[in-house]
């Protein structure tokens, strides 16, 4: 228990310190008028309180990824423990910061515009056809995951709920963005904490069960995974959404298009994080604990987190405690999984320069998103989840090298986004020509190899191209102060 108590302890403690000192370098400015005011339009630019837009970027941002992820990654062990924590606080926060606050300060623009500004047109056609991708998968996944679980609690047939779930996805994608995700939300934000809170005690105070068995601190360092997989680079694709994750870029913009002062920023993109990685935390801790370790997890998982999530949620509360926690794990991707083609009618409308206000304009690029995702459900899960592992720590980079872009132009302390996209680059290019089902299949040494030289080569091009050019930021241009009622 004082292994798990000591990591929430740490993220807590990364929002306060680590926290303050990001937000310092980027250098908020609180008179500034937001998005939420300059271009209120009823649909999308709406302002929100603080809480509330809390509770909203932590529901769009905690899909499946930070409950399978960490289930997955427990197999190795408490290293996975580790990379939640680190890998939350100087990497995952950060990212989610600015690419919040950088689109605050850019009239609320999604990321692949902030890459054409910061980095060049071809990095923001790169990034569209990026994120539209990984936000189709992500709305793929973030059906089959919650039906799947909604069919195994009622006996419905699975098809049945993932026709519910895409008729739902459509009407919260085009209407109003204070109709449902405003109004309904941020209490099931306020469901998804009671229920993670719920699971950390009952497992604490269960006699049947103990917090991390038999782990000690070396266990931290250590690969144990029982089916003998290479820790690096694979447990960094694995957890993304609990300790980083590209998805979140393409979901903090919609918050930006909220967020009443940039004050606030810090709490809602930056924090939002932090409380993912407690809730991976939490998952992973389960997983760990629950099934006596690795060995018991890997038997106990049979391939499919789904089952840990059933029977640790089940065992620990009871049915009808257990009842609320799937409920609660349901609600968690469908929540995220509107939300994913929202961002992505919002990005094909800026490619499109297509106005938002009337429904039909919004139709008219909903309607063909939801007809590929349709398609995409027949695909198999497993196949969808590992393109989406992939396609989603790639954006995670180009996202990263945004901000890091954005800091030198500035002169402002770059490394805080730097590193981190140096550490991604390597840990993406590696994973993929390591990979024999969607790389090249080369040797780990020769992949790491050449996934440290050539991250090394892009970062030394993005400095020397970028250091020192110079830049106006879109609210700087734009003079106007907040009014005293606002």
């Amino acid at each position: 228990m004082t292994w798990f108590l000591l990591c929430v302890g740490l993220l807590i403690g990364g929002y306060f310190i680590y926290g303050a000192f990001v937000e310092k370098v980027f250098g908020i400015k609180t008179q500034r008028k937001t998005p939420a005011f300059t271009q209120t339009d009823g649909v999308d630019y709406v302002p929100m309180s603080k809480g509330k837009v809390y509770l909203i970027q932590l529901l769009n941002i905690a899909g499946v990824g930070p409950i399978f992820g960490p289930i997955l990654g427990a197999l190795y062990g408490p290293a996975a423990m580790l990379w939640i924590v680190l890998g939350c606080i100087f990497a995952g926060a950060v990212h989610d910061y600015f690419s919040g606050m950088l689109s605050v300060r850019n009239h609320g623009q999604s990321v692949p515009n902030l890459a054409g500004k910061y980095l060049g047109k071809n990095a923001k056609h790169f990034m569209n056809l990026f994120a539209i991708i990984l936000l189709l998968l992500v709305g793929v996944v973030f059906i089959s995951a919650p039906a799947g679980l909604l069919s195994k609690l009622t006996g419905v047939d699975v098809a049945i709920f993932v026709g519910v779930i895409f008729i739902y996805y459509l009407v919260a994608t085009i209407v109003p963005i204070d109709k449902i995700i405003g109004r309904f939300y941020p209490f099931f934000g306020a469901l998804l904490v009671f229920m993670s809170l719920g699971l950390t005690i009952a497992l604490m105070l269960s006699s049947e069960h103990t917090m991390l068995p038999g782990f000690v601190m070396g266990d931290f360092f250590s690969n144990l995974n029982p089916n003998d997989m290479p820790l690096w680079p694979a447990l960094f694709i694995t957890i993304a959404c609990g300790a980083i994750s590209g998805f979140h870029a393409t979901q903090s913009p919609l918050m930006a298009r909220c967020v009443e002062n940039e004050s606030n920023g810090r709490f809602v993109f930056f924090g939002a994080m932090i409380g993912e990685g407690v809730i991976a935390l939490i998952w992973c801790a389960i997983a760990l604990s629950f099934f006596g370790g690795v060995e018991g997890l890997n038997a106990g998982m049979a391939g499919n987190p789904a089952n840990v999530v059933y029977e640790a949620s089940n065992g620990l509360l009871g049915a009808f405690g257990g009842f609320l926690a799937i409920l609660g794990v349901i609600v968690l991707p469908i929540t995220s999984g509107d939300t994913a083609f929202r961002s992505a009618r919002l990005i094909l409308a800026e490619f499109f320069n297509i106005t938002q206000v009337e429904l039909p304009k919004r139709l008219m690029l909903a309607l063909p998103l939801f007809a590929i995702g349709a398609v995409l459900t027949q695909v198999d899960f497993g196949i969808i989840w590992r393109y989406f592992g992939v396609a989603n720590q790639t954006t995670a980079v180009l996202m990263l090298w945004t901000a890091a872009a954005y800091l030198l132009r500035h002169g402002k302390f770059h490394w805080i986004c730097t590193a981190p996209a140096m550490f991604m680059t390597c840990v993406v290019i590696s994973f993929m020509l390591n990979s024999s089902t969607l790389g090249a299949g080369l040797p780990m040494v020769v992949s790491t190899v050449a996934g440290v030289v050539t991250t090394v080569i892009i970062a030394a091009l993005i400095i020397i191209k970028t250091k020192g050019k110079g830049d106006v930021d879109s609210d700087e241009e734009d003079n106007t102060i907040l009014t005293n009622d606002q």
